[in-house]
C-alpha cells in the first residue's frame, strides 16, 4: 500500500475530478510491454507473440497460468517485475500528444492516476517524460481487486475526497472502462479508432479529448 498525502480540499461550488489510466491513455508503452513480455517468453521457450496476446487480456498471474501452467507463478512474477524495472531505467518512453499540456493545466488535487502497474514504475516513467505526478496514485499495490473491479477508481475518488458522480474516468481499454462504469463515474475513451463499449464519449486521440477534459474539470 502506498501512503498518499491527503489532498487539500478544493474550493468552488461543485468541484469535478479527473481520474486517468496510464499505459495506453497518457503514455505510449505498447512497445515496452511487448518487449518485456517477449524477453520473458523466450526465456521459457514460448512464442512471444502468443504470450503477448494473452497478456493483453489478463493480469500477469493469469497469463502465467495460461501460457506456463507448470511454472511457479511467484517466480514468474518476480522475473517479469525485474524485466519491467530494467525497462523503466533503460527503455524509451513517450507521452501521448496533449498529455503534458493537459496534466499541467489541471488544478492540484483535481486529478489522480489509477493504474494496474506499480507506483515506482509510473513515477520513473513520468520523470523520464517530464509529466507531473499527482498527489493521488492508485496502483496495483493499493488494491486487492484490480480493473475491471470498481475498487481502484472508488479508492481514487475516496482519496481525493470526491463523490463518484463528480469524477471523469479517462481510459483506453475495456477493463478500465468497465471499472469506471461500475464505480458510477462518467467514462471517456481515448486513443482507439473504435469506441470501447459503454463509454459516454469517444475520442480517437488524447489530444482530441483535451478541451473536453479541461472543461469537465472546470465544471463547464
Amino acid at each position: 500500500m502506498i501512503d498518499e498525502p491527503a489532498p487539500r480540499p478544493r474550493t468552488g461550488p461543485h468541484p469535478k475530478y479527473v481520474l486517468f489510466d496510464v499505459d495506453g491513455t497518457l503514455m505510449d508503452a505498447v512497445d515496452n510491454q511487448r518487449r518485456v513480455w517477449g524477453v520473458w517468453a523466450r526465456r521459457h521457450g514460448l512464442d512471444p507473440d502468443e504470450v503477448y496476446e494473452v497478456a493483453l487480456r489478463t493480469r500477469p498471474v493469469e497469463t502465467f497460468a495460461h501460457v506456463l501452467p507448470g511454472g511457479d507463478p511467484q517466480e514468474c512474477l518476480a522475473a517479469l517485475h525485474e524485466l519491467e524495472d530494467e525497462d523503466v531505467r533503460s527503455g524509451s518512453y513517450a507521452a501521448f500528444d496533449g498529455a503534458s499540456e493537459l496534466l499541467g493545466a489541471l488544478p492540484s488535487g483535481a486529478w489522480a492516476l489509477v493504474t494496474s502497474n506499480y507506483g515506482h514504475r509510473v513515477r520513473g516513467r513520468f520523470a523520464r517524460t517530464g509529466l507531473p505526478v499527482p498527489e493521488v496514485v492508485v496502483d496495483a499495490a493499493s488494491v486487492t481487486e484490480g480493473k475491471p473491479s470498481p475498487v481502484p477508481y472508488l479508492l481514487a475518488a475516496e482519496r481525493l475526497g470526491a463523490a463518484p458522480g463528480d469524477c471523469l474516468v479517462v481510459e483506453d481499454a475495456p477493463a478500465g472502462v468497465r471499472s469506471g462504469l461500475r464505480a458510477g463515474m462518467t467514462v471517456w475513451g481515448v486513443n482507439a479508432p473504435v469506441a470501447v463499449e459503454g463509454v459516454h464519449r469517444h475520442f480517437t486521440s488524447l489530444r482530441e479529448a483535451v478541451p473536453g477534459i479541461l472543461a469537465f474539470a472546470s465544471g463547464s
